[in-house]
C-alpha cells in the first residue's frame, strides 16, 4: 500500500512555519509497512485541493490531508472534500458532543456560531474523534482508495493519526506487511559505514534491504523486509548486522539520541546539569525534550558571555584572559561550575567556535571544547566538528551527550 500525503496551508507555502506534520505522518505511516511515494503543500483554495487529491489518488492508495479545518471563512477544506466525495455537509450530532467536550477544558470560552459549525461534517464521511481540538478528522472512501483529512495544528494531527488513522489503516493491511528494524551509530560517517557494511549488504536477500539515513554526529541504518519471505529472514540478517558492527557504538530503535540518551540515563539513577556557550542550551533542550526528564535533569547555564562564565559558573577570569573561552581550562571550569551551582552528580560543558565567524587559524570554525565533570573530577577534549553554524551546534550537542553518558557508565565499572 502506498500513501500521498498533501499539506495546506498559505502559512507553509509562505514560509512562516515549518511542514512538521508531513515529516510526523510519513514516519508513523511506515511503522505500519505503507510507503509514501510524494508530499505536496498547496494553499487552501478549492481549485488547489481538487487538483491535489487527483494527483495523488494516481499515485497512491491512501491519502493523508493536513490542515484547513478551522472554524473561520478562509478554512475550505472540509466543504471542498464534500463536493469532491458527492456529499454535503449535516449537523453531526456526535462531533458537536466532542467540540463541547473541549470547550469544557477551557472554561471562558463559550460555544458560538463558529466551534458550532465544527460540528458540520460530510454525510458520507466517517468523524474521527479530535481529543485535543475542536476540528473532527474525516475519512473517506472512494473506488477502493482512502482519503483522510486532519487538523494541520501538529498535536491534534498527531493524536488523530495514533489513535484514529493508524489503526484503522492497519485494518485494512494485507498480512504481508513491510517491516524494520532500525539502529543509530554514533560518530560514524556514513561514507565509513557503507565501507564497513559493503559485503554485508551485497549478501542481503532481495526481500530485504538497508537503509542509510544520515544526521549531524550519528546515522540511522533501517532494515526492511518486504513480504513473507522478507519477515521471514529480518532476524537472521538484524543479528548479522549487528556482529558486522560489532566494535562500534550504537543504539537499537532508538531513532533520535535523546532518547537512547534518555532511556539510558534513566537507569543509572544520577543527576546530571548543563553548562553551555557555543550549543547555546541545545543540550538542555535535547534532554527535556524527552518526557520524564525532570527525574534527573537539574538544570542548565547558558554561559554565552565571559562575565556568566566567571559570575555563575566560577570560571577564572585569569584563565579566560590567557587560554581565552575556547580552552581546556575553561571547558573543565565550566562542568565543574554547573555540578557545583546545581548540585548534580555530573555535568557537561560545551565552549567552541560555531560559526560562521570567530575561526582563527589556531581555532578554526568548528573547534569546539567538551568536558564533563563527576564525583571524581573532571575531563575535558577537543573536538573539531563541520564549517557550518548549524551542524557544529548539532554535532557538538549529540557528542556531548554520547560522552556524558559513556563516562558515567565507566564510572561504574
Amino acid at each position: 500500500m502506498k500513501a500521498f500525503i498533501v499539506t495546506i496551508g498559505d502559512e507553509i507555502l509562505l514560509g512562516q512555519i515549518l511542514d512538521t506534520n508531513s515529516q510526523y505522518a510519513a514516519k508513523a505511516l511506515a511503522r505500519i509497512g505503507i510507503d509514501t511515494v510524494a508530499m505536496s503543500s498547496i494553499a487552501d483554495e478549492p481549485q488547489a485541493i481538487v487538483q491535489a487529491v487527483d494527483a495523488a489518488f494516481k499515485q497512491a492508495q491512501v491519502v493523508i490531508v493536513t490542515g484547513g479545518l478551522g472554524p473561520t471563512k478562509d478554512d475550505l477544506t472540509k466543504k471542498t472534500l464534500a463536493d469532491y466525495f458527492g456529499s454535503k455537509l449535516v449537523f453531526n450530532e456526535q462531533a458537536y458532543a466532542w467540540v463541547q467536550e473541549v470547550l469544557e477544558c477551557y472554561p471562558r470560552t463559550t460555544m458560538n456560531e463558529y466551534n458550532k459549525n465544527q460540528a458540520l461534517l460530510p454525510d458520507n464521511c466517517i468523524a474521527l474523534h479530535n481529543k485535543k481540538g475542536t476540528a473532527s478528522g474525516m475519512w473517506f472512501e472512494k473506488e477502493g482508495k482512502i482519503l483522510v483529512s486532519l487538523p494541520g495544528v501538529p498535536f491534534e494531527m498527531e493524536q488523530l493519526m495514533q489513535d484514529e488513522v493508524l489503526p484503522r489503516l492497519i485494518k485494512r493491511l494485507d498480512k504481508d506487511l513491510v517491516r524494520y528494524e532500525m539502529l543509530t551509530v554514533f560518530e560514524v560517517p556514513e561514507s565509513e559505514l557503507a565501507v564497513r557494511l559493503e559485503s554485508y549488504e551485497e549478501q542481503l536477500p532481495a526481500a530485504l534491504k538497508l537503509a542509510y539515513l544520515p544526521s549531524p554526529g550519528f546515522v540511522r541504518l533501517r532494515l526492511t523486509a518486504k513480504g513473507v519471505e522478507g519477515e521471514k529472514q529480518l532476524a537472521a540478517q538484524w543479528g548479522k548486522l549487528k556482529t558486522v558492527l560489532e566494535g562500534l557504538r550504537y543504539a537499537e530503535n532508538a531513532d533520535k539520541p535523546e532518547n537512547y540518551f534518555a532511556a539510558q540515563i534513566s537507569k543509572l539513577g544520577v543527576t546530571i546539569a548543563t553548562a553551555e556557550s557555543c550549543t547555546g542550551g541545545n543540550v538542555a533542550h535535547l534532554i527535556t525534550a524527552v518526557p520524564g526528564s525532570s527525574a534527573y535533569f537539574l538544570g542548565g547555564i547558558v554561559s554565552y558571555a565571559n562575565e556568566v562564565k566567571i559570575n555563575v559558573l566560577g570560571v577564572s577570569a585569569a584563565d579566560l584572559q590567557k587560554y581565552g573561552a575556547v580552552s581546556e581550562p575553561v571547558a573543565l571550569q565550566m562542568a565543574l561550575g554547573a555540578r557545583k551551582v546545581t548540585g548534580a552528580n555530573w555535568a557537561v560543558s560545551t565552549t567552541g567556535i560555531a560559526g560562521p565567524d570567530g575561526g582563527t587559524k589556531e581555532k578554526p570554525v568548528g573547534t569546539v571544547w567538551i568536558a564533563v565533570a563527576g564525583p571524581k573530577g573532571a575531563k575535558a577534549q577537543e573536538f573539531h566538528f563541520a564549517s557550518t553554524r548549524e551542524r557544529n551546534i548539532a554535532k557538538a550537542s549529540v557528542k556531548a551527550l554520547d560522552w556524558l553518558l559513556e563516562e558515567i557508565k565507566a564510572s561504574r565499572r
